[in-house]
């Protein structure tokens, strides 16, 4: 069976691990000890400060646990604030026309304008599941757990909730919109700049330029990677747009994947999610729905597993209920791992 528990102290090996195996652009799950470790201690401080339900950027990082052998294999993670005293950078993608009547042409130029975002949204990320363990809908678990803690906890997040997703990166760490763009201002590759940007983005504010870029002058393969993601991202593009998130009509800085945005109390997982009261624990349930279901703590779990409803409470099986640290009386949060389901 797989969890979704917090982040603690003693996953720093194990995470290290997990992050060797990603490949350029997850720059949330940095490779890097010193870093990954003040992630994992950000996040343990986040969910010690819970009295303090405004969001100031607090980030909350969780595992995905094997609960058959305590392995961590796979990672999600979400922060309540973006901006501060570190802004969010983004190019926004604006259209503008340029007509001449003399000569009878009329253009719809489009141009990346940076946006310096100091009070900005939540954000999701630091996404990654064990290639082994791709199957079973844990990744749908892993990336919409997070939710569910959000569906608990509103007012500890921004009312509007992004994901910048992946774009186009070779495996060697090539991207042909930073190599049109970027390194023109920066004088350094893409790998170095995307580590960069994890440690300190203040180089960010003071080497990129400040006017509009227009599409039209980029080179055709710089072009056509602008808003489009990595192919192994294409699954979670699909999985976010399916919970009711859309593409904002802005890009990343780097690379140019596409940043999705959704209203936080429009996503399906926290709408449509329900919380009930465990009547019975049973060892094995008959009937009942497949579910995605978490506890209603800061101790915060979710797993998948059967829910039986009966009337406004539920019925749970033991295994379930074991995962969940949950007991009879107790509340859970729970929801259909699809829209359909």
């Amino acid at each position: 069976m797989h969890v979704i528990r917090p982040v603690t102290s003693r996953d720093l090996e194990p995470l290290l691990a997990l992050a060797h195996l990603t490949t350029f652009g997850l720059t949330t799950l940095p490779r890097d000890r010193n870093l990954l470790d003040r992630r994992i201690r950000d996040s343990v401080r986040g969910f010690e400060q819970v009295e303090d339900a405004e969001p100031r950027g607090q980030s909350y990082l969780f595992v995905l646990e094997d609960t058959d052998t305590g392995g961590v294999v796979g990672t999600c993670g979400v922060v309540s604030k973006v901006g501060g005293f570190e802004p969010f950078y983004v190019y926004r993608i604006e259209t503008t026309v340029h007509e001449s009547k003399m000569l009878e042409v009329r253009k719809e130029i489009q141009a990346l304008h940076l946006v310096t975002e100091h009070d900005g949204p939540c954000e999701i990320g630091s996404l990654f599941l064990h290639p082994d363990f791709r199957r079973g809908g844990n990744g749908r678990l892993l990336s919409l757990c997070r939710f569910l803690f959000m569906a608990d906890h509103p007012d500890h997040f921004a009312p509007a909730v992004v994901a910048e997703m992946r774009g186009v990166i070779d495996e060697h760490g090539h991207s042909d919109f930073w190599d049109a763009l970027g390194r023109h201002f920066f004088d350094i590759e893409f790998p170095k700049a995307d580590y960069l940007s994890i440690v300190n983005k203040e180089f960010i504010g003071d080497l990129m330029p400040r006017h509009p870029i227009y599409i039209p002058l980029l080179p055709p393969a710089a072009r056509e990677v602008i808003a489009q993601v990595h192919p192994a991202t294409v699954p979670a593009r699909r999985l976010l747009e399916s919970e009711g998130f859309e593409f904002a009509g802005m890009v990343d800085i780097f690379e140019a994947g596409p940043l999705l945005r959704c209203p936080r109390d429009r996503i399906r997982t926290v709408a449509a999610s329900r919380c009930a009261e465990v009547a019975a624990v049973e060892e094995r349930l008959t009937g009942g729905a497949d579910r995605l279901i978490a506890n209603r703590t800061w101790d915060f779990r979710a797993c998948r597993g059967t829910v039986v409803v009966d009337g406004e409470a539920v019925r749970l099986e033991r295994r379930v209920a074991d995962a969940l640290g949950v007991h009879l009386g107790d509340s859970v949060r729970f929801v259909a791992p699809r829209a359909d389901g």
